[in-house]
């Protein structure tokens, strides 16, 4: 199998265990990143600088480093929290870099490049949008509605979800990751927090239309774990059913070709494969879990997954 142009979306720990299994598939990969972190190290440079959060994008860069010494330990570098009882405790060494190079006014996807350069990344990342973004959800508990702001608190809000948005409302794309969209093969999103690493994707209008126009192959991979039930209150997109539709409810008119789910959350197959098929595609089953109870996929086993469906749709 040639090596196929492929366009990653998402954020955080679930992106980047995508890229590391897809780096073993390809090296023509380009990560689309969401750029609205508020919490840790990233809202803190935020708080005092005007750029993107740094450590959704750190995340994807120290995935897709040279499989070599000098990108295995430029990687551990970017990577390394210092711990102190000053102003630096918490910040993650590439945090720090990628506000150095963007603080002096260099372009954002510039700074990208060059720290990608310097480790020898396979492919590229790029951020979701021209501009940083906040997210904020409208959810219905057991007590009544809450508007809740920020992407840490719009990923652990309790209630079902009524809807999502992002400020501003109508950002634009960066002209590089439509671009990638448009010359991909395959398009891969998720897993990861749905509401605020997945779902935003769809609220950028020009990349939502790129996503659309794109004769890409695209696959939704679903996340592992179901949030635990609290009495009284219900968790938004806790079974693979109300992703899907959740998912849908943005994206209309965005086809699917696959959906990737681990047997372990399947609770109602032929209802899961209706959802599927009443989108565009198909579902696929398959073993992407690290380990029995654990919430964090398999990076060999996610690469075996998505290598199956790349060759199979050859021969299709």
């Amino acid at each position: 199998m040639s090596s196929p142009r492929v366009v990653a979306l998402g954020g955080g720990h679930g992106l980047a265990n995508t890229l590391s299994a897809l780096r073993t598939i390809t090296h023509n990969i380009t990560a689309i990143v969401t750029v609205a972190d508020n919490g840790g190290s990233s809202g803190r440079l935020r708080a005092e600088f005007p750029i993107f959060p740094p450590g959704d994008l750190r995340m994807a860069l120290a995935a897709l480093c040279s499989d070599d010494e000098w990108g295995r330990s430029w990687a551990q570098i970017m990577q390394y929290r210092f711990t102190s009882e000053g102003d630096l405790d918490g910040h993650a060494v590439g945090n720090l870099l990628l506000a150095a190079l963007w603080d002096r006014d260099e372009d954002p996807v510039q700074g990208l490049d060059r720290v990608g350069t310097l480790l020898k990344v396979i492919g590229r990342v790029l951020p979701m949008a021209s501009v940083p973004l906040d997210i904020e959800g409208r959810f219905n508990t057991s007590t009544g509605r809450i508007v809740v702001r920020g992407q840490k608190e719009v990923a652990t809000a309790k209630g079902r979800i009524e809807s999502l948005t992002i400020i501003p409302e109508n950002p634009s794309a960066r002209p590089e990751a439509l671009d990638a969209i448009r010359d991909a093969q395959w398009i891969t999103m998720g897993p990861g927090s749905w509401f605020s690493s997945v779902i935003p994707h769809l609220l950028v209008p020009q990349q939502r239309e790129a996503l659309e126009a794109s004769s890409a192959r695209k696959i939704v991979i679903l996340n592992l774990d179901a949030h635990p039930q609290t009495p009284g209150e219900e968790f938004a997109g806790s079974t693979p059913e109300e992703h899907l539709e959740l998912f849908h409810r943005y994206a209309p008119d965005l086809r699917i070709d696959y959906f990737l789910v681990d047997p372990s959350v399947v609770r109602n197959r032929t209802s899961l494969e209706s959802l599927a098929h009443e989108y565009g595609g198909e579902l696929v089953i398959g073993d992407i879990r690290k380990a029995p109870g654990s919430v964090h996929h398999d990076e060999k086993k996610l690469a075996s997954q998505l290598s199956h469906i790349f060759t199979q749709s050859l021969i299709g």
